[in-house]
């Protein structure tokens, strides 16, 4: 049986098995997927952080703030380099053959977060930020490619095989798989269009085979911001990050603002003459080419978005309001990017906000505002 042929039989078996939303329609564009919405927690996002240490653990409060703010999703990406049982904490390395070595205890962290979802009406997205030979940041830190070199392949197989025999029992409705973030512009010499579909298709069905009802999502190219076309087909969902444009998002966010030459936000930004060049119209075009496959019946989500907290909160609110309101009229719900730290609502280090002491923390009660709007 090809992959093709395996996801397509498995989807009548997801369909057999069909959980309660499968009816769920919308007046607008997407309706495959409920209309999540909601947060990316970073708990393991970094086995190797640049600075500043491990984020703090989501506690029960914060998911309780959540469910009570009328969120309802979380999104978890992930470096697979904590479940891996070797010495990689002391020589800061893998070799290929100690990927796949997976250390049963160090799930446990991710465990407690989907049982938290699960506890506080939160649908838990897991994702792998940092897969077996590919990750959007540093990538030069894995010891093969996920996309030209088989044993790579094979291993970020075993862990979506892992995952999915983990949670087996645990409700689609509660818990949707998204297999690696912010996959690159296809390049035949580093990713082809050829090789996205045999990892994903691939991992896809080993998925399926374990949990035939299993949700799972992959991204678009050119780290999410363009519909994986070619995977249209398979009916794998998609998800889009909407960070564009980067110098409104990312304005003097070193990792992409790296010169530090950015010119200072405005929204919407104007040309030489005073016109707009890019505002709200510009905005929904983006967001055409995810409508059309939407209609096709496949389900698109907003995995990522935000703004780093060096925008001018105005100015981020404006942008954000109108990122906010083309993804409400398309029907596609969000994981704001992120929920404690410089993109998002608490403790966001920004310093034009007057923040609302909340339990401790600071709080952006106008992007709350904002967010509970949309």
């Amino acid at each position: 049986m090809t992959r093709r042929n395996l996801l397509r039989s498995t989807a009548l078996a997801a369909a057999a098995a069909a959980p309660a939303w499968a009816n769920w329609k919308s007046s607008t564009v997407q309706n495959a997927l409920p209309r999540w919405r909601g947060f990316n927690l970073l708990d393991l996002f970094q086995a190797l952080p640049e600075r500043g240490g491990y984020p703090p653990p989501v506690t029960e409060d914060e998911c309780r703030w959540m469910r009570d703010w009328g969120m309802n999703f979380i999104r978890i990406p992930i470096d697979y380099w904590f479940f891996v049982d070797s010495d990689w904490k002391t020589s800061r390395k893998l070799m290929p053959e100690d990927t796949v070595k997976i250390k049963d205890s160090a799930l446990e962290p991710l465990d407690r977060i989907v049982d938290l979802g699960r506890r506080f009406g939160l649908h838990v997205n897991i994702n792998l930020h940092r897969a077996p030979g590919y990750c959007i940041n540093n990538n030069a830190r894995e010891p093969f490619s996920l996309w030209k070199d088989k044993p790579a392949e094979e291993a970020f197989v075993h862990y979506w095989d892992f995952l999915a025999r983990r949670y087996r029992g645990v409700s689609p409705l509660e818990l949707s798989f998204n297999l690696v973030n912010e996959a690159p512009s296809p390049k035949d010499e580093f990713m082809s269009k050829e090789d996205y579909y045999r990892v994903m298709t691939h991992a896809a069905g080993a998925i399926n085979q374990v949990s035939p009802a299993r949700i799972v999502m992959i991204d678009g190219y050119a780290a999410g911001g363009m519909v994986a076309d070619n995977l249209v087909e398979t009916g794998l969902h998609q998800s889009v990050h909407a960070y564009w444009p980067a110098r409104i998002s990312h304005f003097r966010a070193g990792w992409v603002d790296r010169k530090m030459d950015f010119p200072e936000p405005e929204w919407p930004i104007k040309n030489a003459s005073g016109g707009v060049e890019i505002g709200r119209a510009q905005l929904e075009g983006r967001f055409v080419s995810w409508a059309e496959v939407a209609r096709k019946g496949i389900g698109i989500h907003c995995g990522e978005f935000g703004c780093f907290n060096r925008t001018p909160h105005e100015i981020a609110l404006a942008w954000l309001t109108d990122v906010l309101e083309v993804l409400e009229m398309y029907g596609i719900g969000w994981a704001m990017w992120n929920f404690r730290g410089p993109f998002g609502i608490l403790n966001s280090g920004r310093a034009d906000v007057m923040y609302e002491g909340w339990y401790g923390a600071r709080l952006d009660q106008k992007m709350l505002a904002l967010l509970q709007q949309h």
